[in-house]
């Protein structure tokens, strides 16, 4: 019998398929992949799911401006979110459509059922403004001149019979979750904003009538009721699973802020409803913004992420989106500042490090580890924070990268990605490779080489050792990167921390040089 390992089940929010696929899908994307590649490196029984949200006036009226049905519609939008998550190289289980009829609706609408046997959905008039560019009901503060803020359109009045949900019934409850941290939202300032909407949140709009919406799952026993974004949308996670339900609650939604309501509120309260446990963790990220400011379809700036993996490659893209963009809060993108990181941090960077690492022990054949004490004879001369390590105090004095690793760079290391911190996790990272160009410098081994091959055989395992290290810790952020960086150094099929050898393999150029 196999041992049953401990689960991580994480998701994405599913996009909307009314356009093409944006820097913030593939933000989200990377991150949430980032994660799982990590959990399953820690022996974690991950599933990783993403998905396409396809129903809704949005979409239909997308379509009728294309000219097509909105099955077609859909159909070909679906196209250009796969390629982007394959040319990505995005490690997802599964990906559920909204849109299917056999996977997706019959569990949206068991779902539906339950809340309404739990007595929580009921027919009554709702009246509000409804935006079809956010897809939802909205309030005056939401408008500015009359205008919806982010859409800069003025929102449909709607008074009509629909069925909602008792989310007030609910809220309490799910605020009594968040204080007890039995659900928790990353980080701590999207869970006080949780806390602020759950103040005051009444009954919500759960269908809308088929004569306006024909295009979603019907609601249960009612023809003339359409299901509403919520119970249609959300209900995915589950859907999703199918018959794996063992990886339920989810370990980790990820999402971005503006369907923060929509995963720490209605979500929640809905799975309250239904007896099913809680998510553990909401994850929210911020925005990119676009050479500082807000990327919009109307402003011309948006950027394809599918045109900068053709040119640069996929981890070029997942560097700067992980490394440039911090992981809990809104950042930006410019042209410049990508080509400078590309030049600067990957090509003169980690590129530089292993190329010239490379070299070096092709020159001296394979090299087999020695004593400790032999090591020690060319320890690190510098401090973390002379080679850019400004958080950490610890020093490299009198350590070979055997025990710094152990003491220093792997604890902050995996610390940060204990807490989803990817920005300073890759952080740690580059800190490490940073710390290796000096100490190539500092001794100058490929002086050494020349005149004392073996004193040079023995810092260049220290360089080789703390290679493969910077190898597997990036595993999770930049894939196809780590994997070339320890098949180079022959160590590819070596668990972790097991080398007893190093030998160069042909010489590699991790990032190209762009003209």
């Amino acid at each position: 019998m196999s041992e049953l390992r401990e689960k991580f089940y994480i998701t994405t929010s599913i996009p909307y398929l009314n356009g093409a696929p944006h820097l913030g899908h593939a933000l989200e994307y990377v991150q949430a992949d980032t994660i799982a590649r990590y959990q399953r490196l820690q022996g974690r029984d991950t599933f990783f799911l993403t998905g396409s949200d396809e129903h809704g006036a949005k979409i239909v009226r997308a379509a009728e401006a294309a000219g097509k049905s909105p099955n077609d519609f859909v159909d070909e939008q679906l196209v250009k979110f796969v390629d982007l998550l394959r040319a990505l190289g995005i490690s997802h289980d599964d990906f559920i459509r909204t849109s299917d009829q056999k996977r997706h609706w019959p569990g949206a609408q068991k779902l539906w059922q339950k809340l309404f046997e739990a007595g929580d959905i009921y027919k009554g008039r709702y009246q509000g403004l409804y935006c079809v560019g956010h897809e939802a009901f909205i309030t005056e503060k939401d408008l500015e001149n009359g205008l919806c803020k982010d859409h800069q359109k003025a929102p449909e009045r709607i008074d009509e019979e629909n069925y909602l949900f008792r989310l007030s019934n609910y809220a309490p409850k799910v605020r009594d979750a968040l204080k007890k941290k039995e659900f928790v939202i990353l980080p701590e300032s999207r869970q006080n904003e949780a806390l602020m909407i759950l103040a005051d949140a009444p009954d919500i709009s759960f269908s809308r009538p088929s004569r306006d919406i024909s295009w979603g799952v019907p609601v249960p026993n009612d023809a003339t009721q359409t299901m509403y974004v919520w119970c249609d949308a959300l209900s995915n996670y589950l859907t999703g699973l199918n018959q794996r339900m063992r990886f339920w609650p989810a370990d980790l939604h990820v999402i971005g802020k503006d369907v923060l309501r929509f995963h720490a509120v209605i979500w929640p309260a809905m799975l309250l409803s239904a007896g099913l446990p809680l998510p553990r963790r909401l994850f929210v990220h911020g925005w990119i913004h676009i050479g500082g400011g807000k990327m919009s379809k109307s402003t011309g700036n948006v950027v394809d992420p599918a045109a900068i993996v053709a040119e640069y490659g996929a981890d070029a893209l997942r560097f700067y989106l992980l490394h440039e963009i911090p992981t809990f809060a809104d950042g930006d993108y410019a042209a410049e500042r990508f080509t400078a990181v590309y030049d600067g941090l990957l090509v003169k960077g980690i590129g530089n490090v292993l190329s010239r690492t490379l070299k070096m022990m092709n020159t001296v054949g394979a090299i087999a580890r020695t004593s400790e004490e032999t090591l020690l004879r060319y320890p690190f001369r510098f401090s973390l924070r002379e080679a850019g390590f400004t958080s950490y105090g610890a020093t490299l004095e009198g350590k070979a990268p055997v025990f710094f690793l152990d003491q220093d760079i792997l604890p902050a290391y995996h610390a940060a990605m204990a807490r989803f911190d990817l920005y300073n996790a890759i952080h740690a990272v580059w800190g490490l490779f940073h710390a290796l160009d000096q100490y190539v410098e500092e001794y100058k081994i490929y002086k050494i080489l020349k005149e004392k091959p073996e004193e040079a055989k023995i810092m260049l395992w220290n360089v080789a050792y703390a290679l493969a290290h910077a190898g597997w810790m990036l595993k999770p952020f930049l894939p196809e990167t780590a994997d070339t960086m320890l098949k180079s150094l022959g160590v590819e099929d070596v668990t972790q921390g097991e080398w007893t050898e190093f030998h160069a393999g042909e010489m590699v150029h991790l990032f190209p040089k762009i003209s």
